[in-house]
Parts: C-alpha cells; structure tokens; sequence
C-alpha cells in the first residue's frame, strides 16, 4: 500500500522516493529535505529516537475520514519507549494514509521533525547528528521531489486505526491553520 501516486502515461502509478537527503539553508537556520522510500517508517522513528526525550508528537490531521475532527492534535510528554511503542502500533497506518502530517519535538534539543503527507521528512535541529543517522540507514545525497500531478490515498481499511491513534494518548486540540490544508 501506498501513500502517494503520481501520473504515468494515462494512469496513476504508486510514487515511492529514493532514500535521497539534502540539506538546505532557511531563514535563520537549515533543514534536512528527505525522502521516504516506500512510506517506511524507519527513517522517522530512527531520526526521533537519536533525539533526547521527552517528545512531543504533533499530529496534523487535515483529511478525516470520520475518526475526528480536523485539526491539531498534541500529544503530552512521552517517553522514547512509549514513542516506539506507538510506532510499532501505528507504523502501517502512518506509511500507507495520506490523510495527515505528523510532527515529533524534543524541547532539549530543540529538534522537530515532520513526516508529511507526501513521505517527506523535515528535520530541524543536529543536522549532522540526522545525516549521519540516514546514512547508516543508506540514504544518500539527492533531491527530494514530489512528482506533479499526484493523488493522495485515504484508505478506509485504516480507519479504525486511524480511530485508535487518537485514543492512544490524551491530545490537546487545536484548529488547522492555514499552512495546514492542502
């Protein structure tokens, strides 16, 4: 199952980055752009775990299929055994729906790190402590694209699960906000 299609010929295909990083300045920093090849979720919670805990997870669901509301959803502090728990539980969701962004945050090390809908990672923080995590896991440098036209997927066989990620912890909610549509 996949997250993403994109268009090939006259029919959509499934779209699966290569296991490509670059990594980019901004406005009073930098980041790390990479790809997340088949919608694994390794990269994510490898990135995650070499962080120092507690972590706050924020997930941005901006697609509902009736689980919940759309909107912001803020985990309290969690542990790094209780973020690996929730990605073994919530791993194959989280590599085959579109239908969300999910943001991980490590006040002491002022990390954050966003998996979004089209299997791109975001990394802020130790970008040298990211690069070499990725490359361990063979990531190499390159770019990150999204192919256009693409189609996201929201499948119904994830909605309970999708259902039981909201029931996991006890969120605080907030509204979308407009960087949050798509």
């Amino acid at each position: 199952m996949h997250k993403l299609s994109h268009a090939v010929a006259d029919s959509w295909a499934p779209y699966s980055h290569e296991a490509v990083y670059s990594i980019s300045s901004l406005d009073g920093g930098s980041r790390i752009l990479a790809g997340v090849p088949d919608g694994n979720p390794t990269p994510f919670t490898h990135l995650v775990s070499c962080l120092e805990p507690p972590y706050f997870l924020l997930y941005v669901l901006h697609t509902p299929r009736g689980e919940g509301d759309a909107g912001r959803y803020q985990s309290p502090a969690i542990s790094l055994g209780q973020f690996q728990e929730f990605m073994q539980r919530f791993g194959g969701y989280l590599s085959s729906d579109a239908r969300f962004d999910i943001w991980a945050h490590s006040p002491a090390e002022q990390a954050t790190i966003v998996w979004d809908r089209h299997n791109q990672l975001f990394a802020y923080g130790p970008l040298a402590k990211f690069s070499a995590e990725l490359n361990t896991l063979g990531f190499t440098s390159g770019d990150a694209d999204i192919p256009f036209p693409h189609q996201h997927h929201y499948r119904q066989e994830f909605d309970a699960d999708a259902s039981a990620l909201l029931e996991s912890f006890v969120w605080s909610y907030s509204t979308l906000r407009p960087e949050d549509t798509q």
